[in-house]
């Protein structure tokens, strides 16, 4: 598969963002990579604490409002217009709408060639790996772990619970049919 898209959907802590980095590395071309939490960062930080924006409960459950909508569907547009300008972009995501925030992605990236990654991780771990971070809320992991899942489709899954962020980005590079850049450095 000739792919211009690697859309990878896990929750919180699931180790996404390792994986990025190391397809990064691995795959032979140059990919981008974007993300929702580049999204949030990018917001005025009066939207991080708006119910019209995107909020953080002290349960770890997340909220988006309106203007946080608006600005996510603009965004995704404007990866959607990279990639259509040739760039091949790696995309960090978190489905908390499930298949419905996966069918948001399919109407902006129509036409494009998109690999779909589910990124799971046992929530015990994750929980874990959110309590390590520290940058996190706590009980976020534990609450996407299945939530963003739900009624998604993917071309491929991986793992994170026990299966390092390289193996999974090999595995991934392995289902697009690319060489491993990292075996030939």
């Amino acid at each position: 598969m000739t792919a211009q898209v690697i859309v990878l959907n896990g929750g919180s802590s699931s180790g996404k963002s390792g994986i990025v980095r190391c397809l990064q590395a691995v795959l032979p071309d140059p990919w981008l990579a974007t993300g929702v939490d580049t999204l949030v960062e990018a917001m005025p930080a009066s939207m991080r604490t708006s119910a019209d924006g995107i909020e953080f409960a002290a349960d770890g459950t997340v909220v988006v409002g309106p203007e946080f909508r608006a600005l996510q569907l603009a965004w995704m547009a404007g990866v959607a217009a990279t990639v259509r300008a040739g760039a091949r972009v790696i995309i960090d995501d978190v489905f908390l709408g499930g298949a419905g925030s996966q069918q948001q992605w399919q109407r902006v990236l129509d036409g494009l060639a998109v690999l779909w990654v589910g990124v799971r991780c046992q929530r015990d771990v994750a929980a874990g790996r959110e309590i390590a971070r520290g940058d996190r809320v706590r009980g976020m992991a534990a609450s996407q772990a299945e939530l963003v899942h739900q009624g998604v489709v993917y071309d491929l899954e991986v793992d994170t619970t026990h299966t390092e962020s390289l193996a999974c980005a090999r595995a991934i590079a392995a289902h697009l049919g690319q060489p491993d850049q990292a075996r030939r450095a």
